[in-house]
């Protein structure tokens, strides 16, 4: 082990807690508690009259950081037969065909990232449809009002990256309102949708079994953490949830964990980045080797988060997990479960939430700060 990963903290309650002072993992919990929640805001803020005004051209999701990978849940969701085009757009301003013909919905956690404002506000003197989600009585909600929008708030849990299913379910409960995706009936406002419903009782399950006193040869979550936290990540993820996961875990791996990785999506990182495994192979050497050992500290793993929903997406992942056996490089897989796309989502995101927190237990680093960002803000 590097130094500095201490194996025996991330058993330890008492070790966790004091490391991670703030909450992360508390606020992990909280992701199904964050859907149901939020359902309920969906309710109050009247999104279900969108439906009067009929589709939308396109639908552009504006949003950045812990903020913007809703948008990315959203487009996973949907898959690729979806009717409309989704957009999910990371900067300030919008693209220039945005118009009155489309939907233009500005994420914020807290209601005041700099570059959505500025892209909502252009969308709205573009006339074009308005929906924000955000921190209630912030400047997105006073933007989103003045192009007579609807604005659904969002409590922030901890930190934008904390809060994703609090962000996200109002952009599925969107989705459902134009019809682009299937989430059930429910017999009363009070009630989820039997998919939203399902995910949150995924994610609750996983929030049990990955809790701090659950040992680590019990905890799925400690276990991965484990296996990566002396590790460079190679993240890919395959089939219809698989690159999103693989965004969302490279960016808490960055933020939680303060660990760099290399994210990608297959079949497209098998064209590109499955080449820098090349970089590890010694052709006149003893093919047989460890090659683990020779390669320390900074040791690549490949993480595969595999959707096996569809045989294709099967076929990637078995290649990738032959090529690297072949190169002698260690994997970590995390397999989505579930009937629908957003509770298999809800799957791997839930688990690999828990276990970057972990990473920074194993590491000796609160997961809470982000001093850079600060920096970068100020």
């Amino acid at each position: 082990m590097s130094t500095g990963i201490d194996e025996a903290r991330i058993d330890d309650p008492g070790a966790i807690g004091e490391l991670d002072a703030s909450g992360m993992l508390r606020a992990v919990a909280t992701s199904a508690a964050q859907i149901r929640e939020s359902w309920a805001s969906v309710h109050d803020a009247g999104i279900a009259q969108l439906a009067d005004e009929g589709r939308p051209r396109s639908i552009v999701v504006c949003g950045m950081g812990g903020s913007g990978i809703a948008g990315d849940v959203l487009v996973a969701a949907l898959g690729s037969s979806v009717s409309v085009p989704i957009v999910v757009h990371r900067n300030a301003g919008i693209p220039g065909w945005v118009g009155a013909a489309d939907l233009v919905i500005g994420v914020s956690c807290s209601g005041s990232t700099r570059e959505t404002l500025a892209a909502v506000d252009e969308a709205r003197h573009r006339a074009a449809r308005l929906i924000g989600v955000g921190a209630p009585d912030s400047q997105l909600a006073e933007v989103v009002g003045r192009g007579r929008g609807v604005f659904v708030p969002a409590r922030q849990v901890l930190a934008p990256r904390a809060s994703l299913w609090a962000l996200a379910t109002p952009l599925l409960a969107v989705a459902a309102t134009y019809g682009l995706i299937d989430i059930g009936d429910t017999a009363s406002v009070d009630e989820l949708p039997v998919t939203l419903e399902l995910a949150a009782a995924r994610l609750e399950q996983i929030a049990i079994g990955c809790r701090p006193d659950s040992e680590s040869f019990l905890n799925p979550a400690k276990e991965i953490a484990l296996a990566i936290a002396d590790a460079l990540p190679i993240v890919w993820g395959s089939g219809q949830c698989g690159p999103v996961a693989a965004l969302r875990f490279s960016c808490q791996l960055a933020e939680n964990a303060k660990v760099p990785a290399v994210w990608g999506a297959l079949p497209e990182a098998h064209h590109n980045q499955v080449v820098s495994l090349d970089g590890l192979d010694d052709d006149t050497d003893d093919i047989f080797r460890d090659r683990v050992d020779d390669l320390g500290s900074t040791r690549p793993r490949i993480v595969l988060i595999r959707d096996d929903a569809d045989p294709a997406s099967m076929e990637l992942s078995d290649s990738t997990q032959r090529l690297a056996d072949s190169r002698g490089l260690p994997v970590t897989v995390a397999a989505a479960e579930g009937e629908s796309a957003i509770e298999r989502l809800a799957s791997v995101i839930g688990l690999l939430d828990f276990a970057s927190v972990y990473i920074a237990v194993l590491r000796g680093v609160d997961p809470t700060p982000i001093r850079a960002i600060a920096q970068l803000k100020g």
